[in-house]
């Protein structure tokens, strides 16, 4: 047990490593799609959610957004790198692709940022209700099956009136 710490200076050491092994590669991932898409946002934004929902639907790896929940409130520091390594990267890059998807009729024109936030929300209060709370439905935490009904109302509700559309959903 105590072995770890012949590699690591701390526990926050540890929790720092685990962020940059395990989630910035998704992050890196989802930058190199997402930072240079142009056409239709829906299959991008769709299969950034269902990798979301993979990863999150794998036991081992839901572990590590669970430890992050808990560790943050005692680790600010890691909070910050967080934020500074994933968020700060990743979200002006999703706000750019809905800008654009507004920009070009694919989307109604709305606030990017606030659209940003209703569609990463669900996913973020699905988790925090499941490991917080302990609140899942009979079948497990289920995140491919929010994910799907997610889109389906997200697509439909972002999409421009028929009347304005220069696209159409397939």
């Amino acid at each position: 047990k105590g072995a770890v710490y012949l590699y690591f200076p701390s526990k926050e050491a540890i929790l720092e490593g685990l962020v940059k092994r395990a989630v910035l590669p998704v992050a890196n991932s989802a930058l190199g799609v997402i930072q240079n898409y142009s056409g239709d946002p829906r299959p991008v934004i769709a299969t950034a959610l269902k990798l979301v929902a993979g990863r999150l639907s794998d036991p081992k790896l839901i572990a590590i957004p669970r430890l992050l929940i808990r560790e943050m409130i005692n680790f600010p520091e890691l909070a910050e790198m967080y934020r500074r390594e994933v968020i700060d990267r990743v979200v002006p890059a999703i706000e750019t692709l809905v800008r654009n998807g507004m920009r070009d009729g694919y989307f109604r024109p709305l606030d990017p940022e606030m659209t940003l936030r209703s569609i990463i929300g669900p996913v973020i209060a699905h988790v925090m209700i499941a490991e917080l709370f302990g609140i899942r439905p009979p079948g497990g935490l289920e995140i491919d099956r929010l994910v799907d009904n997610h889109l389906a109302i997200l697509f439909d509700g972002l999409s421009a009136p028929k009347s304005d559309r220069r696209f159409m959903a397939t």
